[in-house]
């Protein structure tokens, strides 16, 4: 006789499931972040490298880069940028959504060591003299032309500069302001180029106090991210870029659209063949998917991670592993059924003889992509990160969760009698 109450029960969990999962679908798609290989934008790895020779590169000292890049790319105004340590001296940035490459680069790599220095290149003042987090821009009362505005924590050791290069006759009463001025640079060459590499060079009249204004041929842009960088302060390292990619928007977009397109047919062809070969196993088994692959996506975006490429193929690869789990379980009890024992006898054993199988196979996967996050570069962490949750999420859903919404149909009587159901023929069926 059909026990009605689980029967009832199956339905009920079908529509709070379906409650749960429509409310909550939109807005969990909505807050995922994707990564630049599909929504377009910069990344470069950097070799990181120390400003004084002799000097080591320490964990401490990556993370102060880190911590300093982060700062820049406030500046720039990316919303989801990813910034990794790589190995023992590497920095890898991505920065989704940025289409100024140029300027970026530029932002980043730059060490933003402030230095003024007479028409000798002798050093006058750094950084170090400066107010933290004064720098402005603004623009000049007379020209109306953009310029940087400087505080200084004292104003005696610009008045005793300006005292000093005053005294020099012209054209040597010059204070040269550099940004991340190296070792065989010099003024006299470079002031005779179109484009030196200096920042500006005014001559100095008078004594100059606390408050400092560096005029040159600046656009908006380019006063307001001078100023920004200053406030940001100087990276306590230097970074040579090894690699870079860039990717373009609307690429990025056709890569999302291509890979989600191919993803959807492959799994309603797995759902079709679970139906086919699996009867009602099979839309059992296509339920707990569902509820899989709205897991997933919500434990991923729960951990604010970044999608790419690699992660929705982890994401497929892990369906293929959730329905691996479903089709041992559900050919395991077919088997059962084939010797001639009852349903539920046959749910009880196959599920028991399938276990050990199931829990091997996602484990060692486990395995496997621990490895490829510890050794890997970013995308493959991602990758790796992807597969460790689908496969987590899939040894509970597929075991535990189809065997509980199979198991109220099967002690609920329902299936008694009915192997056709699971996918058996009676003819195939042996008398016990």
């Amino acid at each position: 006789m059909v026990k009605k109450g689980r029967i009832i029960s199956f339905f009920v969990i079908l529509v709070v499931l379906a409650i749960i999962i429509g409310f909550t679908a939109k807005p969990i798609v909505n807050n995922m972040k994707l990564g630049l290989d599909l929504k377009g934008g910069f990344e470069v790895l950097y070799q990181v490298k120390p400003l004084k020779q002799g000097d080591k590169i320490t964990p401490d000292t990556l993370h102060n880069a880190v911590t300093a890049i982060e700062k820049r790319i406030n500046v720039i105004g990316v919303s989801e940028p990813s910034i990794s340590i790589e190995g023992n001296d590497r920095i890898r940035v991505q920065l989704p959504g940025v289409k100024d490459e140029k300027s970026a680069r530029k932002l980043l790599s730059t060490t933003a060591n402030l230095t003024f220095r007479d028409s000798n290149d002798k050093l006058m003042i750094d950084g170090s003299e400066l107010e933290p987090g004064k720098a402005k821009m603004e623009f000049h009362s007379t020209t109306n032309e953009p310029i940087v505005t400087l505080q200084l924590k004292s104003s005696k050791k610009m008045e005793q500069v300006t005292r000093t290069i005053m005294k020099k006759p012209m054209p040597d009463n010059v204070l040269v302001i550099w940004l991340d001025w190296h070792k065989g640079q010099t003024y006299k060459a470079e002031s005779k180029k179109a484009k030196p590499a200096y920042i500006s060079a005014p001559s100095v009249n008078e004594e100059l106090g606390k408050n400092v204004m560096i005029q040159g041929d600046f656009t908006t842009q380019e006063a307001k991210n001078l100023a920004e960088l200053l406030n940001a302060g100087s990276l306590p390292v230097k970074m040579d870029e090894i690699y870079s990619q860039s990717v373009g928007a609307q690429f990025g977009k056709n890569s999302m659209v291509e890979t989600l397109y191919g993803g959807t047919i492959g799994v309603a062809i797995i759902f079709l063949f679970m139906l086919v070969f699996y009867r009602f196993g099979g839309l059992i088994a296509n339920i707990t998917l569902c509820v899989y692959i709205y897991v997933v996506i919500a434990i991923f975006v729960g951990l604010q991670a970044v999608l790419t490429l690699p992660g929705i193929a982890a994401l497929i690869l892990g369906i293929g592993m959730a329905v691996d789990a479903n089709i041992i379980t559900l050919e395991r009890i077919k088997d059962e059924l084939r010797s001639g024992k009852s349903v539920l006898s046959a749910f009880r054993a196959g599920n028991h003889r399938s276990f050990s199988t199931v829990l091997d196979a996602n484990l060692t996967t486990i395995i496997a992509a621990a490895v490829l996050f510890v050794f890997g570069t970013s995308a493959v962490r991602g990758f790796a990160i992807m597969l460790i949750i689908s496969n987590v999420v899939t040894f509970i859903t597929s075991v535990f969760g189809a065997r509980w919404l199979l198991g109220l149909w099967v002690h609920g009587r329902a299936l008694d009698k009915k192997p056709g159901l699971l996918g058996v023929k009676k003819g195939d069926v042996h008398d016990s």
